[in-house]
């Protein structure tokens, strides 16, 4: 006779995402809505056609926006889920030095990467606690540790991120919160095609980024998708806290050698 199955990767019953509209959102609220989850996005710009599915829900608005977040709570209480979860992956990023950075600019990121994704958590995280508990995953970056020419506002602001989902995953332990970290490398979708398209010849931009990366491509965001709902489910119940570098094994080593340099490989 054969034996129940032991691995278990359920997921919430509802799920928050936001920064939905492109890139990592888009590709996570897809594989949410694929596997039957009731997905409510928030974005600025409207829902891209590939959402378009009944289990999904779109919010057009600011998540710099307290009124945005309270609309999202007030959907989510109305449709009273037994298990919810949240991933914030609304991001900006814009290339230049601090010495390029005027203090609204630096303030607009800050409050887009941060304060954003800070509100998010303000706003869902009592619905999770009513509900014994549940799953958050705060997108950060692997610029959130390693430092990256170019993008100090927005690595700062990553780094913010990161700290933030730490802590409140220590405050809130006790009441069932679960709150880790996914932190991309570079992937083919808008942060990192905008980081190119700013390069002089952005084709030699991508062309020597992909051979720095051990597997010699750029991930595809449906691949780091993947590993946000990894985070999201039963499979991760161990991890609380932790930070999850989907970044391909680029800051495995400090060189990946190719064989062009001259090297012994």
């Amino acid at each position: 006779m054969a034996s129940e199955p032991v691995f278990n990767n359920a997921l919430p019953e509802l799920v928050v995402v936001s920064g939905t509209a492109s890139g990592l959102g888009t590709n996570i609220a897809r594989l949410l809505t694929e596997s039957g989850v009731r997905t409510i996005g928030v974005d600025l710009a409207p829902a891209p056609e590939i959402l378009s599915s009944a289990l999904y829900s779109h919010v057009q608005g600011d998540v710099t926006d307290e009124a945005t977040w309270e609309g999202i709570v007030a959907t989510v209480n109305s449709e009273d889920p037994g298990t919810v979860g949240l991933i914030t992956s609304a991001a900006m990023l814009n290339v230049g030095t601090v010495l390029e950075f005027d203090k609204a600019a630096m303030e607009k990121t800050m409050s887009v990467n941060f304060i954003g994704t800070a509100l998010a958590f303000r706003a869902l995280l009592p619905l999770l606690i009513a509900r014994g508990g549940g799953p958050i995953v705060a997108v950060a970056s692997i610029d959130a540790t390693f430092a990256e020419q170019q993008l100090a506002i927005y690595a700062a602001s990553k780094g913010a991120v990161r700290q933030l989902t730490r802590t409140v995953a220590m405050d809130h332990a006790r009441q069932g919160v679960r709150a880790n970290v996914l932190s991309p490398g570079p992937m083919l979708a808008g942060l990192f095609e905008r980081h190119m398209k700013s390069a002089t010849d952005p084709d030699r931009f991508l062309s020597t980024r992909a051979n720095r990366q051990p597997s010699g491509r750029i991930l595809d965001p449906a691949e780091v998708a993947r590993a946000a709902l990894f985070l999201l489910s039963d499979a991760s119940t161990a991890l609380n806290g932790a930070e999850i570098v989907a970044d391909g094994g680029l800051t495995t080593s400090f060189d990946f050698r190719t064989g062009s340099e001259g090297a012994s490989v």
